[in-house]
């Protein structure tokens, strides 16, 4: 039985190698690419089950709200809003959280237990099935509405925590190693990053449409099911050490907190001392009396070039959140050859154009590359992005005129009968379908100059406030709403679309996103060479300014024998 390889020596004698250093070199690669298998295979099923869980819950809260809980078209739009902000800003927060305070390992249990607790809290709310409800004696016992609120707002509540941890912790951006790409790989990336969620999303909606037409019941028991199921794979990826670490370094933390001590610092100047400094960041320097080092508020400083970019997208997604349509849908005839169509499904025709424009622009501009031309700067797509969205509400205020002018049919959904408009709900297609547009022109282009743009190591913190500004739109939206209710008495956002006038909320939203529209045009030229990159203060600057300072000592006879390397 041989033990071992023959190698031949540099003397020409062949000796024996030990098999089990030639077996661990062999099973390495293999180990490694079956470990990155289980990487992919694990992600993608929990975008799935976290994507499911989700929309499951977003397709029925604005129905459910009207419907069961005697909620106005308002508040149960403020309320659906409110969740998706919150469930699209603890990501960020929650990541932040498990960093610095109690470690991913916890906070991802813990963050798996809330989304369990809570998407298995509201379909008990939600279907009361008699079976947990009928005790003994046959006696019906229902909740009392002010115990099904509480219930409802707390299952909310712990599902979006859920939500943020986990995508935090399991599908970080941080993991796809993109440092070394340049600015065509990147585009590429968020393009087919953003188009295979939004197949995953196509795949929700259908299955959640399905699951409504057909056998809707178990709508509540499927739910908690994936919740179960998105927690069994967290739990085996933790235990696997499949999950991405980020670095340490760049947190958001340091950023707020060079924002805070520069603010302090200006105070102080104000108040007690003088001198002046090219930028109010700078006093946060060491050097000015501040905390932080030259490198971090320089950094800090070239993050701040992309502020307008995230401010302008706030009303931007209030357009696109308010755009969903789904009131003005419901309020629709959505019969199709006697067959009722779910509400859900008309977001299928707003993710269509993403499915299909996402290949086509990665064509367009590899032939451009190709020919050696130039292709559209990505501060000119975002601006025709942000276009597409002003004219879907536009054409959503013009639809909704006609909608009025049909008259009114009887339909039932969730078990109440509604009257409605007898208008086919495909009339509202165009709409949905500037919205996609809007959404494959402007995302994937916001995170390139998001990234681009800024030093390497704070990137990830660029794409957290990206992030922020979307779920701040959700937000803003949310109180957009409630100001619009209150300023126009209900009319503008009216409880019954045909008493009221929806259309002017439309034309108000178009409004201001032309006015959002032409300021990012004209602020566009800061965004539009992305291959000048925000670099950090490096240690050549650095040499510079000690040589500067030595020639200035050297003028009094001071430091003749220091070096820039021994200062250094």
């Amino acid at each position: 039985m041989v033990a071992g390889g023959l190698k031949r020596a540099p003397d020409g004698w062949e000796r024996v190698q030990p098999v089990s250093q030639a077996s661990t070199l062999d099973h390495r690669p293999q180990k490694k690419s079956y470990k990155k298998l289980q990487v992919v295979i694990c992600v993608l099923l929990v975008e799935l089950c976290e994507r499911f869980t989700f929309f499951g819950i977003v397709c029925n809260m604005i129905l459910f709200c009207i419907v069961k809980l005697g909620y106005d078209n308002f508040l149960a739009a403020t309320v659906n809003l409110c969740f998706i902000g919150v469930s699209t800003l603890t990501p960020v927060l929650v990541g932040w959280f498990a960093e610095t305070c109690l470690g991913r390992t916890k906070v991802l249990y813990l963050c798996a237990f809330l989304h369990f607790f809570g998407t298995a809290m509201l379909p008990v709310v939600a279907f009361p099935f008699e079976d947990f409800y009928i005790d003994t004696h046959h006696m019906t016992h229902k909740l009392d509405p002010i115990e099904q609120q509480i219930l409802f707002y707390v299952g909310l509540l712990a599902a979006a925590l859920g939500i943020g941890g986990i995508r935090a912790i399991l599908c970080p951006m941080g993991a796809y190693s993109l440092q070394s790409y340049n600015q065509h790989q990147l585009l590429s990336f968020f393009n087919w990053f953003y188009w295979l969620v939004n197949l995953n999303s196509t795949v929700v909606f259908l299955g959640i449409a399905y699951i409504q037409q057909s056998v809707a019941q178990n709508l509540g028991f499927l739910i908690p099911f994936t919740s179960v199921l998105l927690a069994l794979i967290a739990i085996h990826m933790m235990r696997s050490k499949l999950t991405y670490k980020p670095k340490r370094g760049g947190s958001l933390l340091t950023t707020l907190g060079v924002f805070l001590n520069s603010f302090k610092m200006c105070c102080l100047r104000h108040r007690h001392l003088s001198g002046d400094a090219v930028s109010w960041l700078d006093r946060a320097k060491e050097n000015n009396g501040g905390r932080y080092s030259e490198t971090h508020v320089e950094n800090v400083k070239v993050f701040t070039k992309l502020f307008p970019l995230y401010g302008l997208q706030l009303l931007y997604r209030v357009c696109i959140t308010q755009a969903r349509y789904y009131i003005q849908a419901m309020n629709s005839n959505l019969h199709l050859n006697g067959l009722l169509l779910p509400i859900g499904a008309m977001n299928v025709i707003s993710i269509l154009p993403l499915l299909l424009l996402a290949p086509l622009m990665e064509f367009v501009t590899t032939y451009f590359l190709s020919m050696k031309k130039t292709p559209l700067a990505p501060a000119r797509v975002i601006t025709l992005g942000h276009a597409c969205a002003a004219v879907s509400v536009l054409v959503a205020g013009l639809v909704e005129l006609h909608r009025k002018a049909h008259p009114l049919v009887e339909q039932t959904l969730s078990g109440k009968i509604l009257r409605v408009s007898s208008m086919p709900c495909f009339q509202l297609a165009p709409q949905y379908i500037l919205l996609g547009v809007a959404e494959a022109l402007v995302t994937p282009s916001c995170s390139l100059v998001s990234f681009q743009l800024i030093p390497n190591h704070i990137r990830g913190i660029s794409l957290h406030f990206l992030t922020l500004s979307y779920g701040g739109g959700c937000l803003l939206g949310a109180f957009i709403i409630q100001l619009v209710h209150f300023c126009s008495g209900g009319n503008f956002y009216p409880n019954s679309l045909h008493d009221g006038n929806f259309e002017r909320f439309f034309f108000l939203l178009a409004s201001l996103m032309t006015i959002n529209t032409l300021l990012f045009w004209r602020l566009s030229h800061r965004y539009m060479d992305l291959s000048v990159q925000g670099k950090p203060l490096n240690s050549s600057s650095l040499s510079d300014k000690l040589l500067q300072y030595k020639a200035t000592l050297r003028f009094y006879d001071t430091v003749e024998h220091l070096s820039t390397d021994s200062v250094l």
